[in-house]
C-alpha cells in the first residue's frame, strides 16, 4: 500500500480564498510596498527594509490577525528598532548584540502587547546595518505608518474586511 503525503490527499492543493480577498491583497501589497519603494528609490528617502515585506503579508493578507493591527505593526517595529540600535551602540556588530537585540525586542513586544513578528527582523536589520538612532524614525516609524495607512484604505474597500479591528 502506497502512502502519500497528506497534502496530496486533499481535494485541492491551494486554499480557496475569495477573488475579492486576493485582489485586495494584491492591490494592498502593490500600493503599500510600491509607495515605500518609490519614496526610497525615486525620492531618496530610505524607507525600505526587508521586514516590511513580511509586514505586508500580515497587513494585506491577514488584516484580521492581532499581530497585523496598527498598534502591533507600528509599536513592534518601533520598539524593535530602538532596541536593535541600542544593542549595536553598546556592543557593536557581534553575535552578542544580534542575539540580545532579537531576544530583548521579542520580550519588549510581549510586555507592551505590540507583538509583530517582522519586528524581530527589524532589530536584526538595525544591527546588521550598523544603524544609528535616526533609523528608528526613518525608515522604521515613517515606513510602518505608511504601510498601516495604505492597509486602512485598501482594507476598507475590500469586501468582508474590517481593519483595524475594533476592540
Amino acid at each position: 500500500m502506497l502512502h502519500y503525503p497528506k497534502f496530496l490527499s486533499q481535494t485541492h492543493l491551494f486554499c480557496k480564498i475569495p477573488l475579492s480577498e486576493l485582489i485586495g491583497t494584491a492591490v494592498g501589497c502593490f500600493c503599500g510596498l510600491g509607495l515605500v519603494s518609490h519614496l526610497s528609490m525615486q525620492e531618496h528617502m530610505p524607507l525600505l527594509i526587508a521586514s516590511f515585506g513580511a509586514t505586508s503579508l500580515l497587513l494585506f493578507a491577514y488584516p484580521q490577525a492581532p499581530m497585523a493591527q496598527p498598534r502591533n505593526v507600528i509599536g513592534g517595529h518601533f520598539i524593535s528598532a530602538l532596541i536593535g540600535v541600542s544593542c549595536y551602540n553598546l556592543w557593536g556588530l557581534s553575535w552578542l548584540s544580534i542575539t540580545l537585540a532579537a531576544t530583548l525586542a521579542i520580550l519588549a513586544m510581549l510586555i507592551t502587547d505590540t507583538a509583530h513578528p517582522p519586528g524581530g527582523a527589524t532589530a536584526l536589520v538595525a544591527i546588521m546595518g550598523e544603524a544609528d538612532y535616526s533609523f528608528v524614525f526613518t525608515p522604521i516609524l515613517f515606513g510602518a505608518v505608511i504601510l498601516v495607512c495604505v492597509a486602512i484604505i485598501v482594507n476598507y474597500f475590500t469586501p468582508g474586511r474590517h481593519y483595524p479591528l475594533e476592540k
